[in-house]
């Protein structure tokens, strides 16, 4: 029932290193949460679902917990449901994880056989046999994929994680989309390998769409929780596309390239776990304060929460892949193994690969300046309400939480080599070979990469030189005496107040006018005048909504074509009996001729055959003659 071998190990870990930290800065939060017995009830349940579908060794087991984790979940969004939006949140999380449900189902209903109790090892060989398994990789995509967030099935995302509790919602970014990363690493290996090279390219494009507008969204909203929420996304597409060069290169039989690469991925879910959980813990913590998630409220806290700012920093630092962090040295391999595949001559290789080394370049710039306005409305400045003024620093346990988080991500960083050994241990149990020594041919200073032509970066030295230049710098500072003059800030002449300051929508609104035809915002400008008179004393509020492409375009159609048809069906069932049992009739022997296509041989003669029956069927049972 239960299995530890090397990757169940590893995200044993991956759980535990998100989970310890999240347990004191929830003990410490837990005073703040009103339903304190439902809430601790399903949060300990939540981490232990987790904990039992990576090391689950059967599909019985493993859809128990499966299920389990996603209706513990559910319940923690509702903790706190005071208001229609958090209910419409859980609704919508509790839908679209259902959704992926249905095809895990229908994929460990054919790869078992119908025995669920079936271990993952006896899998393979069902199937093997069966006639078409790119329909079972596209079920396990969809089961994956709406639980991991990736574009399009990552709506639910900026909804459900901005109403869960802040240590949930760390939890849930952090871990439990992890576990999603970790269900494609068991079943692509364990079950459906090998895989042809159309797989791998599916899985790089969907990372590199969900990369880039990720990011996009994230750039666009001034809610903290769902800022963060969206780059959850982002950062969910940049693991997508190293599993997706792993993929690739292992069709093409270049094995080094594709250990590299998936290690890459691995490193990367890693690190995401740490900086993810940390910020959550940060807006989190900003949030318990000031009573609003809203950035554009915020402002000069870095006074009053000193260990606030600094955990958030260095997060912010790592999300945006700036060196040395952990976040960077994932990326630079990404980056790496993509580089690595110049000498390939397949063509949809030249057109995917190129997309996707634009999407991450891309995705990296707009993180940058997405953390800078993250970071430097919330923390610096002046302070931009009432409830940012009077904010202090939070108590001893969240504290604790976010300092323990950080040594998480700081380990990444400083004990590179040790965890790439670890996930090198991974790909050599999962049939792969062994690159570590590739990586670091020398000593733990440098890291290679694996390619012909490939770079070399030294973290460790670039941190040493980061921390002597600052070093010497103080040193400078101190040894010169230099005078410290206090001013108030120059405004070009005019007073400095909060309302003179950059805004969230100000500093986005280059990049949001650029991407206008992706955003296509819905702009509200009010005016308050002097006696209804146009004058220059008039005050004005500007604001701007930005709904996502995809829900707008897709979710919404959906929604309406579902209500049409539902409509459809009641009328046809109260007033149209005779017709609506025909329905049912034919909507069985559809299933009973579909089934016999996708678990038997195809044969154009049956098929045919079946086609032309249901045709008379439909024409005389439902249509009917017409008068």
């Amino acid at each position: 029932m239960f299995q530890f071998d090397t990757l169940s190990l590893v995200f044993v870990a991956l759980i535990v290193l998100g989970a310890v930290p999240n347990l004191f800065y929830s003990s410490g939060y837990l005073p703040h949460i009103e339903r304190k017995a439902h809430y601790q009830l399903h949060y300990f349940t939540f981490i232990l679902s987790m904990l039992g579908v990576v090391v689950s060794a059967n599909a019985l087991a493993f859809l128990l917990f499966w299920e389990l984790m996603s209706l513990t979940s559910w319940q923690l969004i509702l903790t706190e449901a005071k208001e229609k939006k958090t209910i419409d949140a859980a609704k919508f999380y509790f839908i679209m994880t259902h959704f992926g449900f249905v095809f895990l189902l229908l994929f460990f209903l054919i790869v078992t056989d119908g025995d669920l109790e079936t271990g993952f090892a006896s899998m393979h060989g069902i199937a093997a046999k069966f006639t078409y398994p790119t329909l079972l990789f596209f079920f396990m995509l969809l089961g994956f994929l709406s639980k991991a967030g990736a574009v399009p099935l990552h709506v639910w995302l900026p909804y459900a994680h901005p109403e869960a509790p802040s240590p949930v919602s760390a939890l849930m970014s952090g871990v439990m989309l992890k576990v999603a990363i970790y269900g494609m690493f068991r079943f692509l290996f364990d079950v459906l390998y090998p895989w042809p090279l159309e797989w791998g390219i599916v899985i790089l494009v969907i990372g590199s769409l969900s990369s880039l507008i990720g990011v996009l969204y994230a750039l666009s909203e001034h809610d903290i929780k769902a800022l963060l929420a969206n780059h959850s996304i982002e950062n969910i597409g940049i693991i997508l596309i190293g599993f997706g060069m792993g993929m690739i290169f292992d069709s093409m039989h270049l094995k080094v390239l594709s250990s590299f690469a998936f290690i890459a991925a691995l490193f990367h879910t890693f690190n995401h776990m740490s900086f993810k959980s940390l910020l959550f813990m940060g807006a989190g913590s900003v949030l318990h304060q000031t009573h609003t998630k809203n950035i554009e409220k915020y402002g000069g806290l870095i006074k009053a929460m000193p260990v606030t700012a600094l955990t958030f920093l260095i997060a912010s630092v790592s999300i945006s892949a700036l060196p040395p962090s952990n976040g960077f040295l994932s990326e630079w391999m990404i980056f790496q193994s993509m580089l690595g595949s110049s000498h390939l001559d397949d063509t949809s290789l030249k057109l995917a690969i190129p997309f996707a080394i634009f999407a991450l370049a891309m995705t990296g710039g707009l993180a940058i300046a997405c953390f800078v306005k993250a970071y430097g409305i919330t923390f610096l400045g002046l302070h931009r309400s009432t409830n940012a003024k009077h904010a202090h620093e939070v108590n001893f346990l969240m504290r604790t939480g976010m300092l323990l988080m950080t040594a998480v991500v700081l380990s990444l960083m400083l004990f590179t080599p040790f965890y790439i050994g670890w996930f090198d241990e991974v790909l050599k149990g999962l049939g792969h070979l062994s690159v570590y020594a590739k990586i670091f041919p020398d000593t733990v200073w440098n890291m290679h990469s694996v390619a012909v032509h490939g770079g070399v970066v030294s973290p460790l030295v670039l941190l040493g030189a980061l921390l002597g230049v600052t070093a010497l710098l103080m040193f400078a500072y101190k040894a010169l005496k230099v005078k410290e003059r206090i001013h108030h800030t120059w405004g070009c002449g005019y007073r400095t107040s909060a309302k003179t300051q950059y805004t969230a929508t100000g500093f986005a609104g280059p990049i949001r006018r650029f991407f206008n035809w992706l955003y296509k915002p819905e702009e509200h400008l009010c005016k308050e005048t002097l006696a209804g008179h146009e004058s220059k004393f008039s005050s004005s509020h500007y604001e701007v909504h930005v709904k996502p492409l995809f829900e707008a375009s897709l979710y919404d159609s959906v929604g309406k074509a579902a209500n049409v048809l539902s409509y459809w069906v009641y009328r046809l069932s109260h007033f149209e009996q005779t017709r609506y049992a025909a329905m049912i009739f034919n909507l069985v022997l559809t299933v009973l001729f579909s089934y016999r296509i996708f678990a038997h041989e195809f044969s154009w003669a049956t098929f045919v055959l079946e086609g032309v029956v249901m045709i008379i069927s439909i024409k005389v049972l439902i249509i009917g003659d017409k008068k």
